[in-house]
């Protein structure tokens, strides 16, 4: 029985699903967008969140949790120096998940998630 668990499901054990969110949040402030399974989108949106929140704060302690997380200094930097700067008057909300159709091979529902675009 799954009493207390929580989140979803995704990779093998904790560890494996940890770093696939991790991954997957570095690829979104890298790309700005990916595709990707419906559960796993909705499962990274906290990551990514949370990484926003850090990075509108700022600090040297911030910034070495943010860098734990996603492993590239200079991710981290643009992350920091851009996404801080877009997001500063936004309080939650950094992502939108836009669905799409199943998958072909498997018929696994497929979203894109995105970073929110700063208003002009």
């Amino acid at each position: 029985m799954r009493h207390q668990k929580k989140g979803r499901k995704i990779g093998s054990n904790s560890a494996h699903g940890k770093a696939i969110m991790n991954n997957m949040a570095a690829q979104i402030f890298e790309h700005g967008r990916i595709k990707t399974t419906e559960t796993k989108a909705k499962e990274v949106r906290g990551t990514v969140d949370k990484i926003v929140t850090l990075a509108k704060r700022g600090d040297v302690h911030s910034r070495r949790q943010v860098l734990s997380m996603i492993g590239s200094r200079d991710l981290a930097h643009k992350i920091f120096a851009e996404v801080a700067e877009d997001f500063k008057e936004r309080n939650g909300g950094y992502t939108r998940i836009m669905k799409l159709g199943p998958r072909l091979g498997d018929a696994a529902p497929m979203a894109i998630i995105e970073l929110v675009p700063k208003e002009s």
